[in-house]
């Protein structure tokens, strides 16, 4: 499992541009089952998204086609997490 960190950079001004395509991004990565949440980090200072059913190069390779990321509109930081220990709710995590 993984936790995606996207802080806002000196470029967040032209976050507007390219929200469409970041949207568009969050999407197919639920599509393809890899996010499983996706929400904002406050106070307004950028995005986190869990991921899994992924290895870290291929999430590597999703987080850089995001477009906040390649117009350096986000910094992205990976953190991978191997669980031993969940709710029930969340046992698919383990997996």
């Amino acid at each position: 499992m993984f936790i995606i960190l996207l802080r806002f950079s000196g470029n967040k001004s032209q976050a507007s541009q390219f929200m469409d395509g970041h949207k568009n991004w969050i999407k197919r990565g639920f599509d393809d089952g890899i996010f499983v949440l996706s929400g904002s980090l406050q106070p307004k200072s950028g995005g986190a998204v869990v991921a899994h059913n992924t290895s870290l190069s291929q999430l590597q390779e999703r987080v850089n086609d995001d477009p906040f990321v390649a117009q350096n509109i986000v910094s992205a930081e990976i953190i991978e997490i191997s669980a031993s220990q969940t709710d029930e709710l969340l046992a698919f995590l383990m997996g």
